[in-house]
């Protein structure tokens, strides 16, 4: 890689402000905030997020968090439909820890004061998702990751060794002799730069689903944590493995909107526009088969009956028992006109979680000294090639913790914070006014959406990645001025590695699933990691 590629941005570390923490954490959703909640108390903690403290997508998590509660399940059960619904290719150590220690993180949310739906006073209530084998969904209505964010972040705010920097775009990671030494980091209020140097930095800046036309991710997920991790050399992992959710609203003034999979747990039904009920011809666990299956399933439906969605009906349950379920999925579609309780909800698939991301072993360290990644941006193999639902949540708090334990280890073991304030950064990037970042984010946007999606070929692909490497030279040597500058040069540099993670699986396996390769096939039972050198 050379200089240019490497930083976004000239920087001398004497010219700019600086400030230290033990920890310095980029990321507000669930992991990194209960991360910086898990970390050792003597420690000081910064957390950075690109935009307000409650934008991310872990709050707009709505099934729930899966853990083994019932007396008729167990962990091993948990870890089997993981392994299962992952095709092959979960880690499974990684899959053990997430089960084992899912039941003890879920006692530390209590006593940070989350509030979970129960049968009884005493008594969890739990539901199921698709895949599942039991009921071991907990969940808060359908708003569980906005109960579990608020109250973790309502925590965080009275510890007096956090600090939580709002609306601080992270540019890149600083490295030293391939050691993490922190961030540079740009003010969106005042467009100055910033560096919070630190032994210790954690990416936990979620997915890449705004790769995509049509996802259920906020703004927000751009891939900015990985694209930056990946610059400053760090291998990542099982980039091709894209999940879409089977049931996002289909509504000319929204197609984001999440119908949770709860809906299905809860005896929802799939019917095509012509009122068939279809999923058990595609699979025996019919709504409840995993995400990848539904999700193909209901594109070939609209495909064979040349329609933009299918119905999701559970109107025939009572209509009490669906307005205290689901209390937001039910404002939310009466606000379109659509009421649950009399109607079938038309939905499509749309991009919802990535799988890949950063290669890390289960206390999230990653292939460069002191930078750890947690969450939808870190890939151990949990999910393998396709995440069983509300996993992704349980993952942040298990994982959260793991790195947190392991803090203070990490402290007494590099010693003092060294660093040479003479640091000086010139990126070579020069400016480029012509450069719309606005338009090409669209264009890549509908690439993807329509090469990249639930189902892929070569001809589709190479497409792709023919298109994406003409907007490739345009920035290779862009100096961003703008945010959306930043996030074109992110946005590119990780579409690509997406792409051609793509074409090098020549399988169907999980959610890659390949017109040309349908087969799943043994020899494919592998990660595809990529890295770039830094000179």
């Amino acid at each position: 890689m050379t200089a240019k590629e490497r930083y976004l941005l000239d920087f001398k570390l004497s010219e700019i402000d600086t400030e230290y923490f033990d920890v310095v954490i980029i990321g507000s959703g669930i992991a990194g905030i209960y991360t910086a909640l898990e970390s050792p108390p003597g420690c000081k903690v910064g957390i950075l997020t690109k935009d307000n403290i409650d934008v991310s997508n872990s709050i707009l998590a709505q099934g729930g968090i899966a853990v083994s509660l019932d007396r008729e399940d167990s962990p091993e059960l948990h870890f089997n439909d993981t392994i299962y619904a992952g095709a092959g290719l979960c880690d499974a150590e990684s899959v053990w820890v997430l089960v084992n220690e899912a039941a003890e993180n879920i006692k530390t949310l209590f006593k940070y004061g989350v509030n979970f739906d129960k049968k009884n006073k005493k008594e969890i209530k739990l539901s199921r998702e698709a895949a599942h084998s039991k009921n071991r969904i907990i969940h808060a209505g359908d708003t569980t990751g906005k109960e579990v964010c608020d109250k973790l972040t309502a925590v965080a705010y009275t510890r007096k060794n956090i600090f939580i920097k709002e609306n601080h775009t992270a540019v890149d990671i600083i490295t030293i002799d391939g050691q993490c030494k922190g961030v540079i980091s740009l003010n969106d209020r005042t467009g100055k730069l910033k560096a919070y140097l630190s032994n210790i930095v954690i990416c936990a800046t979620g997915g890449y689903g705004q790769l995509y036309k049509y996802t259920t991710n906020p703004e927000v997920s751009t891939g900015d944590g990985i694209s930056m991790a990946f610059r400053a050399g760090a291998k990542l992992m099982d980039l091709e493995f894209v999940q879409f959710h089977p049931t996002v609203l289909q509504h000319p003034e929204n197609r984001s909107f999440l119908i949770s999979e709860a809906v299905r747990g809860e005896g929802g039904i799939l019917k095509n526009v012509k009122g068939e009920c279809f999923m058990e011809k595609y699979h025996e666990m019919k709504e409840l088969a995993p995400r990848d299956v539904v999700s193909r399933a209901i594109f070939e439906e609209m495909q064979k009956n040349g329609s933009k969605f299918v119905y999701l009906d559970i109107s025939f349950k009572d209509k009490d028992f669906l307005i205290n379920r689901f209390p937001n999925i039910y404002k939310t579609c009466l606000n379109y006109g659509i009421d649950i309780t009399k109607e079938g909800i038309p939905v499509a698939p749309a991009e919802h979680y990535c799988m890949g991301g950063i290669k890390t072993n289960i206390f999230g360290k990653t292939s460069i000294g002191g930078l750890y990644a947690c969450g939808e941006t870190a890939c151990n193999g949990i999910h393998g090639a396709n995440r069983l639902a509300s996993n992704s949540l349980l993952e942040g708090l298990v994982f959260g913790r793991k790195i947190g334990d392991e803090i203070m280890n990490i402290i007494n073991e590099k010693g003092d914070y060294t660093v040479d304030y003479r640091l000086c950064i010139e990126s070579g990037r020069k400016e480029k006014k012509d450069v719309d970042s606005a338009k090409i984010i669209n264009e890549l946007k509908e690439i993807m959406t329509g090469n990249v999606g639930i189902t892929r070929n070569k001809e589709g692909l190479t497409f792709a990645l023919d298109k994406i490497n003409e907007y490739y030279k345009e920035i290779e040597d862009m100096k961003p001025v703008r945010k959306e500058d930043f996030l074109l040069i992110n946005m590119i540099t990780l579409a690509k590695e997406v792409v051609c993670s793509a074409l090098k699986r020549k399988e169907s396996r999980g959610a890659h699933y390949r017109e040309d390769y349908r087969m799943t096939d043994d020899g494919w039972k592998k990660n595809i990691v990529v890295e770039r050198t830094v000179e």
